[in-house]
């Protein structure tokens, strides 16, 4: 009787610690799924983090082009040329010769940034003004254009120039037409 008096002390304490394993494996198996859900959701909210950080640095990028493209544009605005022309006479004992000088120079905003260019065309008898085709230092087509308020004359200025040869000073000036370009 010994022997059973001392399994029926020991079998509840058995039954005990096979239930403790058992509810330990349940609840770590439990832990395990909970874990598994929150990786889950922590690698979704990294996933829409990197693609709205991706997205926006783009979108920041894009922005910074604009911004500089617009800033480009309102600075090459500010730069036009001014225009003038006369004419020239110069006598001398066996012929006469008119020509027509066009100067022009290159300002930012109010600001010259070079010297009078003077281009001279020469007019023969009976050649019409308005025929003329002058040249011009500053291709006007590369800059910006100033509007409405843009002479006629500076529309003759888009043709590239040709080399100029060396003409001597003039004797005598007469100026026929003083104009200027956009302000």
């Amino acid at each position: 009787m010994h022997l059973d008096a001392l399994l029926w002390l020991f079998l509840p304490i058995l039954v005990a610690g096979g239930s403790a394993l058992l509810s330990y494996c349940v609840m770590q198996a439990k832990m395990e799924v909970a874990l598994s859900k929150e990786r889950e959701s922590l690698a979704e909210a990294r996933a829409t983090i990197t693609s709205q950080k991706v997205t926006m640095e783009e979108r920041v990028r894009a922005t910074e082009e604009s911004v500089k493209r617009a800033a480009l544009d309102e600075f090459l605005k500010d730069f036009r040329v001014e225009e003038r022309s006369y004419m020239r006479e110069m006598k001398s004992l066996t012929s006469a010769k008119r020509s027509m000088v066009m100067q022009e120079r290159l300002f930012f905003r109010n600001i010259p940034l070079s010297n009078w260019v003077e281009h001279e065309m020469v007019v023969e008898e009976g050649m019409d003004l308005n025929r003329l085709e002058p040249t011009s230092m500053f291709t006007t087509g590369s800059l910006p254009a100033a509007g409405a308020d843009r002479l006629a004359v500076s529309k003759l200025l888009d043709t590239p120039a040709p080399a100029r040869p060396a003409a001597p000073r003039p004797s005598s000036l007469m100026p026929a037409h003083a104009g200027f370009g956009a302000q």
